[in-house]
C-alpha cells in the first residue's frame, strides 16, 4: 500500500509544478499586450508572491494545513485560466508532477 504525501510534500510538489506552468519570465511588452481579461502582470505577480511565501514557510519549517494546500491549488488554477484567456499559456498544463489533492484526503 502506498502512502499518502505529507502537507509540506504536496505544498513543494504543487509549488513546482505551478513553477513549470505559469510563465513568470515574460517580458512586459507581452504581458500587456493584445487580449487582456483581467491584469496578467498583476496576476502573476501576486501568484509568485504566495509562491515565495510559501517557500519560505516550508524552508523554515512550517507545516501548511491540507486547506492552504488547497487554497493554493484554487487561486493558481483561477489565475492560470486567466493567462489562458489572454492568450499567455496553452489550453491544457503539461501533466508532469501534478499532485491530486484527493489522494491526501
Amino acid at each position: 500500500m502506498s502512502t499518502k504525501p505529507d502537507t509540506r510534500d504536496a505544498m513543494q510538489a504543487l509549488i513546482d509544478e505551478v513553477r513549470l506552468q505559469v510563465p513568470f519570465d515574460l517580458p512586459m511588452e507581452v504581458l500587456c499586450s493584445g487580449i487582456c481579461n483581467g491584469c496578467s502582470k498583476k496576476l502573476i505577480d501576486y501568484l509568485d508572491i504566495e509562491l515565495c511565501d510559501w517557500q519560505q514557510r516550508l524552508d523554515s519549517g512550517d507545516r501548511p494545513l491540507l486547506g492552504d494546500v488547497q487554497k493554493l491549488a484554487a487561486t493558481s488554477r483561477k489565475i492560470y485560466r486567466v493567462l489562458q484567456r489572454n492568450g499567455l499559456v496553452e489550453p491544457e498544463p503539461v501533466e508532469s508532477q501534478r499532485i491530486e489533492l484527493a489522494q491526501l484526503a
